[in-house]
């Protein structure tokens, strides 16, 4: 079987958590169709019949359980927490969704209109986002869909990305809970004994209208974007997290440290600037990706004040880290601040299950009790580097522009 398992035993909880990590996300989707990795996420809580009428939410509901899923840019996770005396009957149900994927149009034309909702509510918000990454990383997307592309997707489109890229060896199923790992790796192996391989399925071209040329609907370089007030964004692109951890971790530290005591004190001193925050990922969600990722900087303009002496005071601060590392009361602060939300992530089954798979398929380096020791080792003299590599990486200037 080349599924992979991670199991994790933590007795005496009386749960168990269990996630599926499939390597398909948003920066899969095929051209003309931003959104069907997202689709197929939707569609992996099928509405059946019989035994399987009130559909594999309410089967785990009744099982005294919850679920949910993601969809990021360069996967897709799926986990479910129940008592532990029901995982047999979850992996059973896992697998039956991986082996009988057959979508209905019309769950697909319902589903649709649920994501078109769920893109509705993320609001400005999320297409600023989608505008900043295309900016600094072409190509890439955050994985929701516009509602105009998905609109177009079929059954037989979503069956056929399904076929392509949910694939045992390109998923990672990870157990933690009041289990045993050998009973664990037991039901597994009856469960998921079926899902093979097999040749992989190319996608089928998007139906387009004719005379359509499939674009990502990118920006130039420096848009303006509408927003909810005057204002700038500012894209830096980040350190790999796969080729450099160190730095990339130094830089989540960076971003903190910059959060919590520099752009306070710039909002106080700067003229140009009312307001100013930074968030390192998406919506802050650091480590939550392999791909090339950035750090987002919002900075609110006062009335009358130009587009580059904003981002300018903006560029003083990171220069001044850049030149001289922060003191180290300043340090652990903003490190103790990413170590608590660590610890309160880990004791999280679920978010543990989450985290283990991604470690095994994406980031080896990121398992969940490690996390806290690479933040606690970042130095004064890691931030400063940290500062320099932002500055030396490309960036993307964009105008915000509130409704008149």
């Amino acid at each position: 079987m080349s599924l992979r398992l991670v199991t994790e035993e933590t007795p005496g909880r009386g749960l168990v958590a269990v996630a599926l990590t499939v390597a398909a996300g948003g920066d899969d989707d095929p051209p003309g169709r931003h959104g069907t990795a997202h689709l197929v996420e939707h569609l992996m809580f099928p509405r059946g019949e019989g035994h399987e009428a009130g559909g594999f939410v309410a089967l785990v509901q009744e099982a005294g359980g919850m679920c949910n899923a993601e969809t990021h840019r360069d996967h897709t996770v799926l986990h479910t927490v129940v008592p532990a005396d029901a995982l047999p009957d979850v992996l059973a149900l896992e697998a039956r969704r991986l082996l009988r994927f057959r979508p209905a149009p019309a769950t697909v034309r319902s589903e649709t209109a649920v994501i078109a909702e769920e893109i509705r509510a993320a609001g400005a918000g999320a297409r600023l986002w989608d505008t900043v990454l295309a900016a600094l990383h072409p190509g890439a997307r955050h994985a929701y869909g516009t509602t105009a592309e998905l609109t177009g997707v079929t059954a037989e489109e979503a069956e056929s990305f399904f076929r392509a890229h949910y694939r045992p060896e390109r998923a990672v199923l990870s157990v933690v809970g009041d289990v045993d790992a050998g009973r664990v790796a037991a039901l597994v192996e009856r469960e998921f004994g079926a899902w093979a391989p097999g040749p992989p399925t190319a996608a089928p071209a998007p139906h387009l209208p004719s005379g359509h040329v499939p674009s990502p609907h990118r920006p130039a370089l420096g848009v303006a974007i509408p927003y909810a007030r005057d204002g700038v964004a500012v894209g830096h692109a980040l350190a790999d997290a796969r080729g450099d951890f160190r730095l990339y971790v130094a830089q989540v530290v960076l971003c903190e440290l910059l959060r919590r005591s520099r752009l306070p004190h710039l909002v106080a001193t700067a003229p140009e600037v009312d307001a100013a925050t930074v968030q390192c990922g998406y919506q802050g969600q650091w480590l939550a990706s392999a791909a090339p990722d950035l750090a987002l900087v919002l900075l609110g303009r006062v009335p009358g004040a130009g587009t580059e002496e904003a981002v300018g005071r903006w560029l003083e601060a990171l220069g001044e880290l850049a030149a001289t590392p922060p003191g180290e009361t300043e340090l652990r602060r903003a490190a103790r601040v990413l170590r608590a939300g660590c610890h309160r992530q880990s004791d999280s089954l679920p978010a543990r299950a989450v985290t283990h798979a991604r470690a095994a398929l994406l980031l080896p380096h990121a398992t969940p009790d490690a996390l806290p020791a690479h933040l606690a080792a970042v130095t004064p003299a890691d931030v400063s580097t940290a500062a320099r590599a932002l500055l030396a990486a490309p960036r993307t200037v964009h105008p915000l522009e509130g409704a008149a």
